[in-house]
């Protein structure tokens, strides 16, 4: 009875964390609608192969061909027995809770623990994990479809809570929560997010170790320190799984460094992605006042007529002259590429941040403040490249993600925390924020002052059109100069007016927080008044510009997100063809940035941020212009196939049996062509090339005729051999098709090397007539391997061993967690019972 008691208030707070995520999702989930996300839209067409294979087998395959020509599918479904396990115990903290819901509820949740780790009362944490939960990044993200990134900050900070608890001392709990939620971490597969708050814990730690050497507890520390890695390494093995094949997979994807040697390697990192590609999303400076004004650069990358304070500059004249104009421009007018919406963290918990600077005493305050700092320089990217620069050479792992804008993460957590800390430090000591009033009026002066400078002069968040914009205006046949000024003119009025809008309105949002302190401060207010007065104005404040990119507009009816995926005149025509394997190239979408043509065929192209490393390299090189040169002579020979000169204008399309070509016409309709130049499912091929490194294999591409020849690395020739001039009358013949095992009947009078139009990848294993055979690679991309003369049935098996062995590692380390969680339940009872 006394535990229950104890928990009470805590259960209270979890239950009305529940009440206001089903609020914001009210209308959505009252109607039964569901979110369409683009990125979970493209993630159904990259998985139907995925999801078709298991509806059929049960089991998980762990490749894919419907995109790129083929890849494994590790960061497609990292599925595992292990970690579907693990699932059901994080639908169990998720209590069940519908889609969207439960990522709000987690995000709620999860700072909740953290602040109850620091020793927060249970009314100033709920606060405190409201500041957290609804800044603005976490509900974009939702809206985005970026589901991994939701889940790996939802359990970062109960993550960070077991290492809290371990640093003061409660070392069960503590490991109990660290080993837990780094488990929970691990599985949402995103490292990138991981990575940045490992940053975090970093800065912490440091923390908790000068607090050691200050109380002479160096024992404490170091006994500590034991206690959570060994607790973060039963979690990670936990998820080892999914672990070891991601490693295994990065090294041959675009996260890993190229093996080609480049004439100026000035601008690619030791991780082989480039410099310019990493730093793409690149936070502007001035956008960094986004974290107090929303609208600071204008918001999200979404058409100027649907922000109202931008239409009531809208000109007249200009709108009869081009009615469609304010469709055209964006408002967001940042430096980045395009945004869903800025980094907003709230004008009053800004405020309050910038006041725990001055008021929150010990280490922790400056290892929040150093992380924060650390955020925004890095989220400056290209901005600030010499700094940029250092992290990208120095730094392990940094430069394997791209996006450097997505590290602002950090600043959403220190921000909200510092600020969480300095509410507790006026409301657990009241009398010192009467001597401590002068640092109030400063960050009022930091804060709502500078919101008030950008209200009457939003001219200091200038450039306001871009010059692709300009030049965009200027490029209007028959428009003079007066004109062009004009347009550009009203456009600039129109984001100056939203800029002025919202730093208005953060004004407003400081000062009643301000009002609401000061009557604290002269005893009008009690303490727990004020804070669900400050809980209601923050969450109002928050709520309010999260509603912009995550609202109920953007929800539909079940039945069109279930099945968005309609195929077409040109997909009904090729899925007629019921041959086992052949791939298809779109010329009607934006081929290496979409997954719909992955839903009905086996695509040449696709998306997916980290594709294989080999193969982007061959769509830079001949992929991509050999089908400009493709769709130039199809045009010009009149779309008849026998005309065109195929086997000179994309030899490497038909190399990878590219069966077909998805054409768009007028009127939005597209055609279906059948490429009678696609070699098939494999060949033999009667001289083989050998070379010395990566460069001279990816050259010689070009120079060989790839029906006939082929080129590989040296080190493949002892397992290939020379080929031989073969019988015109020898056959390959694929006879059954799984994504993740092919068969194949040879027959040939010489025997030779068969090269096949299948992506190679270690990992695959090959048997010709039950005898294991090594694969080689050739042409760059594609697998080979040689066979002696008469009839062979080639298989070819992705069923690699390592799964098995990784299972086993995650399932005793499942039952390390359940006997500490058992052991230390065990524990408190007995504590309770003696209390």
């Amino acid at each position: 009875m006394n535990t229950l008691k104890k928990c009470l208030p805590d259960m209270i707070v979890v239950a009305l964390f529940a009440v206001i995520s089903f609020a914001y999702f009210f209308v959505p989930v009252s109607q039964g609608k569901i979110l369409f996300q683009h990125d979970s839209a493209a993630s159904v067409g990259m998985s139907k192969e995925l999801v078709d294979y298991r509806a059929r087998t049960g089991e998980t395959t762990r490749w894919t061909n419907t995109l790129f020509g083929g890849m494994p599918t590790y960061q497609m479904s990292p599925a595992y027995d292990s970690s579907d396990t693990l699932g059901q115990v994080m639908n169990a903290y998720h209590l069940w809770l519908p889609d969207n819901v439960w990522f709000l509820f987690a995000y709620l949740l999860g700072f909740y623990i953290l602040l109850r780790a620091f020793d927060f009362k249970q009314s100033l944490a709920a606060l405190g994990s409201v500041l957290w939960a609804f800044s603005s990044y976490f509900l974009i993200i939702i809206a985005a479809g970026h589901l991994w990134k939701v889940m790996a900050l939802a359990y970062l900070p109960p993550m960070i809570a077991g290492v809290v608890l371990t640093y003061r001392g409660k070392y069960l709990w503590g490991f109990v929560l660290t080993a837990l939620f780094t488990a929970f971490e691990v599985k949402a597969n995103h490292v990138q997010m991981t990575y940045y708050y490992l940053f975090i814990v970093l800065f912490m730690v440091i923390a908790f170790f000068v607090k050691a050497l200050r109380e002479k507890q160096l024992h404490s520390f170091l006994k500590s320190s034991a206690i959570v890695i060994v607790a973060a390494g039963i979690g990670v093995a936990i998820n080892i799984s999914n672990l070891y094949h991601t490693w295994q997979y990065q090294k041959e994807s675009m996260r890993g460094k190229s093996e080609l040697v480049k004439g100026n390697n000035a601008n690619q990192t030791s991780s082989g992605l480039e410099r310019d590609y990493i730093t793409q999303w690149s936070y502007g400076i001035d956008e960094t006042m986004t974290l107090l004004v929303p609208n600071a650069k204008g918001g999200a990358s979404a058409p100027l007529v649907q922000n109202e304070s931008a239409m009531s500059k809208a000109d007249p004249q200009v709108q009869s002259m081009l009615p469609q104009i304010y469709e055209a421009f964006p408002q967001y007018f940042g430096s980045q590429p395009g945004t869903s919406g800025p980094v907003y963290v709230g004008a009053f918990v800004l405020f309050l941040f910038v006041l725990g600077l001055f008021i929150v005493k010990g280490p922790m305050k400056w290892a929040l403040l150093g992380a924060t700092i650390l955020s925004i320089l890095l989220a400056w990217g290209k901005n600030f490249m010499g700094f940029t620069d250092f992290f990208l050479d120095y730094v392990p792992m940094y430069a394997k993600f791209r996006t450097v804008a997505s590290i602002l993460v950090i600043a959403e957590f220190t921000i909200p925390l510092l600020a969480a800390l300095a509410l507790k430090q006026i409301v657990d000591e009241p009398e010192e924020l009467k001597k401590q009033m002068k640092f109030v009026y400063i960050s009022l002066g930091l804060t709502a002052g500078v919101a008030f400078l950008m209200a009457v002069a939003p001219g200091i968040m200038s450039p306001f059109v871009s010059e692709q914009e300009t030049q965009m205006i200027a490029s209007i046949q028959g428009m003079d100069a007066n004109t062009q000024h004009l347009i550009i003119s009203n456009i600039e009025s129109m984001r100056q007016a939203m800029v002025s809008a919202d730093a208005w309105r953060s004004v407003v949002i400081i000062l009643i927080g301000f009002a609401l302190l000061m009557a604290f401060r002269f005893r009008k207010l009690p303490g727990k008044y004020m804070i669900v007065a400050l809980a209601v104005l923050c969450l109002i404040d928050l709520w309010q510009v999260d509603k912009r990119y995550l609202n109920d507009g953007m929800f539909v009816p079940r039945s069109e997100r279930e099945n968005p995926h309609q195929p077409t005149a040109a997909d009904a025509k090729i899925l007629q063809d019921r041959s086992l394997n052949y791939r298809v190239l779109n010329f009607a979408v934006s081929t290496f940035n979409d997954n719909e043509t992955s839903y009905f065929h086996k695509s040449v192209g696709g998306y997916h941020p980290a594709k294989l490393r080999r193969y982007q390299e061959m769509i830079d090189a001949y992929i991509a212009p050999q089908m400009q040169a493709a769709m130039g002579e199809i045009s010009t020979k009149g779309g008849d196939m026998q005309k065109v000169d195929g086997r000179k204008v994309f030899p490497v399309l038909n190399m990878l049996n590219t069966k077909y070509f998805i054409l768009p016409l007028q009127g939005g309709t597209t055609v279906a062509l059948q490429n009678p130049y696609a070699q098939g499912n494999a060949w033999f091929v009667n001289k083989i090339v050998y070379v010395g490194d990566a460069n001279a294999e990816y050259a010689q591409v070009a120079k060989i005729n790839l029906q006939t020849e082929a080129v590989a690395d040296k080190k493949f020739e002892s397992a290939l051999g020379q080929a031989i001039t073969n019988d015109s009358t020898a056959t390959v013949r694929l006879t059954s098709y799984q994504p993740n095992n092919l068969r194949y009947t040879v027959d040939s009078k010489n025997g030779g090397i068969v090269v096949f139009s299948e992506i190679y990848y270690p990992g695959w294993k090959a048997t010709v007539d039950g005898t294991p055979t090594p694969i080689a690679r050739v042409n760059y991309i594609l697998r080979a391997l040689t066979v002696k003369p008469g009839k062979h049935t080639v298989v070819f098996d992705f069923h690699p061993s390592s799964i098995r062995t990784t299972e086993i590692i995650a399932y005793i380390s499942l039952v390390l967690l359940l006997l500490a969680i058992v052991g230390t339940v065990y524990v408190e009872f007995r504590k309770s019972r003696h209390a």
